[in-house]
């Protein structure tokens, strides 16, 4: 994409109304812009951010054995009353009624519009187990919307929900979840740490939030010390060694579970939630299917929940400097950031034309910054929007064949051959997708 085309309002001066990092550095690299109070618009910028975070949760689901649906964003209340849940939520559910004078809600979460769906078509225990999952966007009316999208009121959310024959098979599909959502959240470059926690108004008598460790978390997370060494690269550990130390959220702390000495406490945001539900919808909703004997069984269920686009906030907040956003390259909007210090000068823009066609018949996405501003404002906009690698080229390098090669993430830069540049940045790519 060439800048000059592009649609990127970046802002040069810090927003007022941003409280915490993520909401400054998306406001000023123009990927949001707020309509009302804790909604947005996702501009060109954090589109691509979030389309690249749907991917992965969509195919990291999928090898899970995951089945992707999408339902409406409204529902009928009618289902919400079935299931007893209707003034759970009090008045952060929004609700209104059609012109026939139904009642309709904007839906907050889909337990009850799933084992609606669910009943309709699965009669047998053969059909089981089923994990049904959408991205949707949900609203939920805060009483303090705040920290941009980090508690919006209108926000993208993964919701996945699984049913089956009985609490051991349901269990077997809790753990497998719990170890997708480690994947998930690893190919974002976010290390999580899953903690006991609440099941609030979904229900069930076991959850695991997953949790990214950051001073503007709003929980506080009490866990074992070797999820530091995980964090630090110094311990691998699978996921039922995992599920095993000691992880809790607020009240769901015990002190004496763990010895003094292995306690760490630190801030965490949650961006993924998992629940063993057991029969708690299916059973007020009078739902069955017929068990291998040929009697009605009530079948368990699971809910699974990620926050994609809470997700754009979280790591942005574990992964900047005092200059911009570093994002993962997972995740960036664009793999590279091409920077012309002399637009008209042929050498300049010969030499920008070939890394940038290059890169593109190698499958990347590079960001061509063709405009005539001054160099400055190039690198300053390039490191606030935090693509992976800057190349640059001025006059003096490139008459001599050369580009300045920048690593965003650690600052490093190298005087190198357009060849060699662009085999850097594709190769990475071919490491990061193979791993």
């Amino acid at each position: 994409m060439r800048l000059s085309q592009y649609f990127l309002p970046v802002l040069k001066e810090e927003p007022k109304e941003a409280q915490i990092v993520s909401h400054r550095f998306m406001l000023r690299a123009g990927m949001i812009h707020q309509e009302a109070a804790g909604i947005y618009s996702w501009l060109p910028l954090g589109l691509r951010v979030l389309q690249n975070i749907e991917n992965i949760v969509d195919d990291e689901l999928q090898k899970a054995g995951c089945v992707p649906v999408l339902m409406p964003t409204l529902q009928p209340t009618d289902l919400w009353k079935e299931s007893g849940r209707y003034d759970a939520l009090g008045k952060e559910m929004l609700r209104f009624n059609d012109r026939a004078e139904r009642e309709l809600l904007y839906s907050p979460t889909c337990e009850e519009m799933i084992v609606n769906l669910f009943s309709a078509y699965v009669k047998s225990y053969k059909q089981l187990p089923l994990n049904l999952y959408q991205i949707q966007w949900k609203f939920r009316d805060e009483v303090r919307p705040r920290f941009g999208v980090m508690r919006g009121r209108e926000f993208l959310m993964k919701d996945a929900y699984s049913f089956h024959v009985d609490v051991d098979d349901a269990k077997r599909e809790y753990a497998k979840m719990y170890d997708a959502y480690t994947a998930i959240f690893k190919r974002m470059g976010l290390t999580t740490i899953a903690v006991a926690a609440d099941s609030g108004a979904i229900g069930g008598n076991l959850s695991h939030e997953f949790q990214v460790i950051a001073d503007t978390g709003e929980s506080a997370v009490y866990y074992d010390a070797a999820f530091d060494e995980i964090r630090a690269g110094k311990l691998t550990l699978s996921g039922d060694e995992m599920r095993a130390l000691y992880a809790a959220a607020d009240e769901q702390h015990k002190p004496d579970a763990i010895p003094a000495d292995r306690l760490r406490t630190a801030r965490g945001i949650e961006v993924g939630h998992v629940f063993y539900l057991g029969q708690k919808y299916t059973q007020a909703m009078g739902v069955a299917v017929s068990g291998g004997d040929g009697a009605q069984v009530t079948p368990h269920m699971g809910c699974y929940g990620i926050g994609v686009s809470r997700l754009a906030g979280a790591i942005i907040e574990a992964s900047h400097d005092e200059n911009g956003i570093i994002w993962p390259e997972s995740v960036a909007p664009f793999d590279a950031g091409i920077i012309n210090l002399r637009m008209g000068d042929a050498a300049c823009d010969t030499v920008c034309e070939q890394i940038y066609s290059h890169l593109k018949t190698a499958g990347l996405s590079p960001l061509y910054d063709d405009t005539d501003k001054r160099g400055g404002e190039k690198f300053a906009t390039m490191d606030l929007i935090g693509l992976p690698w800057q190349i640059t080229v001025g006059p003096r390098s490139a008459a001599d064949g050369k580009v300045e090669l920048k690593y965003r993430r650690t600052g490093e830069k190298s005087e190198i051959s357009v060849e060699d540049a662009v085999a850097h940045i594709t190769g990475q790519r071919t490491k990061r997708l193979a791993a």
